[in-house]
């Protein structure tokens, strides 16, 4: 039972799948009796869900904690706690750098959480000594991935994350991701299509498949059908539910794309015309080091099959720089398949060490500076190509799902293109929830302005 008037603030570092976890733990919590706090400094417990993919997420989760052990000393019933992949990864680690900490849970006990909140409030009664310190829960459990399946009942918007699987298997080079989450699980077909139709019943009209290679999704513990893996399969089964109108799902891997994915995009109409497609590197000499098992030449050929499966196909992608080794030709590389597939958009990142990881160990390490200059020359060539993109946009009308108000003003409302681009229009919350035509009348590089038709 929650203490009478307890509020909780979520903080949520990095991938829409921590979004997605922190909604779960929002859900639990709601329904033992607390109350969310619009701001953190209402709150009487602070959960920070983090992110292990790079350091900078890291720093960004440890020295916020490290603010609110200040907070904690002047207030000792004030509860704080990490969860996710930091904690997974650093466990027990971060009570020494964040003494105070109260919580320290990981990536496969979410579902957890409420019950550990429960138990640290009880702590105020003296008959719970053997509960003193922070509790620390990183153990493996078999069947998490089925625990992720409630959504706020509090909240009317008209898209929504659904997590279809947990963990990875592709141990790439770079990447802290298998250590953090684990190895592939995914949920049953029933039990998704059970949820997405229980969204759509509640008036979403969009969700989105999330997974750490998502387009893998139960290749380890369901059959393919009929020339079908199990993840086109699912595909299929979304696409007969009544009310639902976009799906989308991320992140893919290069090598996920099979035939039957192509054709899925070719005979879906609720399939989405954007994906998200990583690239990491265009040099063959570090696709290899990265363990990515695709080369540059195979990458171009799936953006081809992907185009001529759906030509109004927008593309965006991931990009890692200064990766150990990565030399002046290999960068070079890089950025011509980039000038030549013209990306829609591009997350591009400085190499960052994983502790743990392969490339970490790896001879060759890239300087700082070099890592830097990389990235911001990537950056302005994406800003040219998106550029282009938004001014064959111009005068143009679309199909927008209205999300919701925009950030900024009230009178307006934000939505998305089926392609995934942001675009704000007049009009307020009457707006939520519909799919209405939409004239591109401005935008900058990523961000387009509207009138309804």
């Amino acid at each position: 039972m929650a203490a009478r008037g307890s509020k909780f603030f979520i903080k949520t570092y990095g991938c829409q799948m921590n979004e997605r976890d922190s909604e779960q733990v929002a859900v639990a919590l709601t329904e033992r009796g607390y109350a969310a706090a619009d701001r953190e400094a209402d709150a009487d417990i602070v959960l920070l869900n983090t992110c292990s993919v790079r350091d900078m997420a890291e720093q960004k989760a440890i020295a916020r904690m490290q603010s609110l052990q200040g907070r904690k000393r002047r207030n000792p019933a004030l509860i704080i706690g990490f969860m996710g992949c930091m904690a997974q990864s650093r466990g027990g680690e971060l009570a020494k750098l964040a003494p105070q900490v109260d919580l320290i849970v990981g990536t496969q006990k979410y579902h957890k959480v409420a019950d550990y909140v429960d138990r640290l409030l009880a702590r105020r009664n003296p008959d719970m000594d053997d509960l003193r310190g922070a509790i620390v829960d990183i153990a493996e459990e078999p069947g998490s991935q089925n625990a992720i399946k409630d959504h706020p009942p509090m909240v009317s918007r008209a898209t929504a994350f659904v997590s279809i699987m947990q963990g990875c298997n592709m141990r790439c080079a770079f990447c802290i991701v298998p250590f953090t989450r684990g190895a592939e699980r995914s949920r049953p077909i029933a039990d998704i299509v059970s949820e997405a139709r229980a969204l759509a019943a509640g008036g979403v009209k969009e969700i989105t498949l999330l997974g750490q290679i998502v387009n893998q999704y139960g290749r380890h513990e369901f059959p393919a059908v009929s020339g079908r893996t199990p993840f086109t399969q699912l595909l299929y089964a979304l696409e007969e539910i009544d009310g639902l109108e976009r799906i989308r799902f991320t992140s893919p891997h290069p090598i996920g794309y099979k035939r039957d994915l192509l054709q899925a995009f070719r005979e879906l109409p609720k399939l989405c015309e954007h994906i998200h497609l990583p690239l990491q590197s265009g040099s063959d000499r570090i696709l290899k080091a990265m363990r990515r098992a695709y080369t540059a030449g195979q990458y171009r050929r799936l953006v081809a099959d992907i185009r001529a499966a759906r030509p109004d196909m927008a593309i965006t992608t991931d990009i890692i720089v200064g990766f150990p080794g990565e030399t002046d030709a290999d960068y070079d590389a890089t950025r011509r398949l980039v000038e030549e597939v013209r990306f829609d958009n591009a997350f591009i990142f400085r190499y960052s060490e994983r502790r743990g990881t392969p490339a970490a160990a790896l001879p060759d390490q890239v300087a700082g500076e070099v890592r830097d200059f990389r990235n911001k020359d990537l950056l302005g060539v994406i800003d040219v190509i998106a550029a282009d993109h938004a001014a064959a946009l111009l005068g143009r009308t679309v199909e927008i799902l209205v999300e919701g108000p925009s950030r900024t003003k009230a009178s307006r409302s934000a939505g998305r293109t089926r392609t995934n681009k942001p675009v704000i229009i007049s009009g307020g919350a009457e707006l939520r929830g519909k799919i209405i035509p939409v004239k591109i009348t401005d935008h900058t590089n990523f961000t387009f302005y509207g009138e309804p038709v």
